[in-house]
């Protein structure tokens, strides 16, 4: 099995660092041309994007919010008047902003909905009708190819991170609906639900000895996951070994969503 993505261009969205960063760097490595998109400052995106090209990749940095309209556009217009076409897009930029539900703000709400599920939404419709206009891919069985960046709280509820669930539970049935809708077109489109993942988000938990060790309780693989756990996952989804898989959900997650808690019977 060779999952090759020669001749490919891919838009990674997030991708200045952790997960984002470790699907952009394996995406190179399998031969696609990739849009490292960053919101915050460029030097981290550039970062990557050097580190692509000292080992004989091919990569870009794209500034960009997903979460508006106009920057997602621009986005995609500039990538593909660079190197003419797009084939893949990895919605994977998101945010958290906890709070009890006595004390989120309606500002905290709308941020993460509109980073984490509304930015899949813009980068999707704008994806999808690229890959209408211009057909089958040279290089691959697709039209083109979406990969949601979602968790295991599409599934898991989380007390004390409200939007966060809503927003990657709306990504659940934001993707399935789509695949549907555009799957007669050759477009495939699925998502990732990571578990715990060694990412900046949550370091604070798994640098710290005993909360790592709370935190393995909830994993029955033993382990912590890596970005790169996820980034295996996304090239697979990526290449044409999974010609056949579109509207599925894929858990890496070491067995998070299991709900271990009920392994002695609850």
């Amino acid at each position: 099995m060779i999952m090759a993505l020669n001749g490919k261009n891919a838009i990674v969205t997030g991708a200045d660092s952790g997960i984002g960063a470790a699907i952009a760097r394996g995406f190179a490595a399998a031969g696609a041309v990739v849009g490292v998109n960053h919101v915050g400052p460029e030097h981290a995106a550039q970062e990557i994007v050097a580190e692509i090209r000292g080992r004989g990749g091919q990569a870009v940095a794209l500034k960009a919010d997903v979460a508006s309209e106009s920057d997602v556009r621009a986005m995609f217009e500039a990538f593909i008047g660079d190197y003419g076409r797009i084939d893949i897009v990895v919605a994977n930029a998101g945010v958290q902003q906890d709070a009890a539900i006595t004390q989120m703000t309606l500002e905290q709400w709308r941020k993460v909905l509109d980073v984490n599920l509304t930015g899949a939404f813009l980068c999707a419709r704008e994806a999808i009708r690229h890959f209408i206009e211009q057909g089958i891919a040279p290089a691959s069985r697709a039209t083109g190819n979406i990969i949601f960046m979602s968790s295991v709280h599409q599934r898991i509820p989380w007390s004390g991170h409200v939007n966060y669930a809503a927003s990657k539970g709306g990504m659940a049935m934001l993707m399935e609906s789509l695949a549907q809708e555009v799957a007669q077109r050759k477009i495939r489109i699925n998502s990732i639900a990571p578990g715990a993942i060694k990412t900046h988000i949550n370091q604070a938990v798994w640098s710290d000895p005993e909360k790592a060790r709370e935190m393995l309780k909830l994993i029955p693989y033993g382990r912590i996951g890596e970005p790169e756990d996820v980034a295996k996952a996304a090239l697979w989804l990526a290449s044409d070994e999974s010609d056949y898989v579109t509207g599925t959900t894929l858990f890496v997650d070491g067995g998070m969503a299991l709900y271990p808690a009920f392994r002695a019977n609850g």
